[in-house]
């Protein structure tokens, strides 16, 4: 069975994070999307449990596609799961050199732990987390870029103004 490890810190999930997510369990057995906790470098407005529970609410119904919170090194964290390969998503040639340089060290940690890249729908290509947080701190604008529980768990936010940077 060929298990792939999704990371990220789903902050919050976008609907180009779930379209990457699909397109990636059509090539793998199972998909373990993996929500980076409290040590991930990245400052988060939610918190691990709640960005669980906002992508787990949009995967319901779907037993190949598990999600799951970890902390430590990720290359830790495939092997302890069984998971050959780390999935990325890549939007736009900016993201390219850091996921380069984490996928040659992910390599060099664990010589048997594959990356892949795979690129969502093109209507995705400008959307970032960060990005969807600006938008929701300064508005209540209805997009589609992200799913309806994320939008909603956004407006709860920006209504207390808990949404920095």
């Amino acid at each position: 069975m060929s298990i792939a490890l999704y990371p990220g810190t789903f902050d919050p999930v976008t609907n180009g994070h779930l379209d990457v997510l699909s397109r990636a369990t059509r090539l793998f057995d199972r998909v373990i999307v993996a929500v980076s906790g409290t040590s991930s470098s990245k400052q988060t407005v939610f918190d691990a449990e709640t960005r669980v529970s906002l992508v787990r609410e949009n995967i319901s119904g779907n037993d190949r596609v598990s999600v799951e919170a970890f902390d430590g090194l990720l290359v830790d964290y495939a092997k302890e799961r069984g998971a050959s390969v780390l999935v990325r998503g890549l939007r736009a040639v900016s993201d390219f050199e850091y996921e380069f340089q984490m996928a040659q060290m992910n390599r060099h940690l664990d010589p048997d732990l594959e990356t892949i890249f795979l690129m969502p729908n093109e209507k995705y290509f400008y959307t970032s987390s960060q990005l969807i947080k600006q938008v929701h701190l300064y508005g209540n604008r209805e997009t589609d870029l992200v799913p309806h529980n994320v939008l909603v768990a956004l407006r709860g936010l920006s209504q207390t103004n808990e949404i920095s940077k």
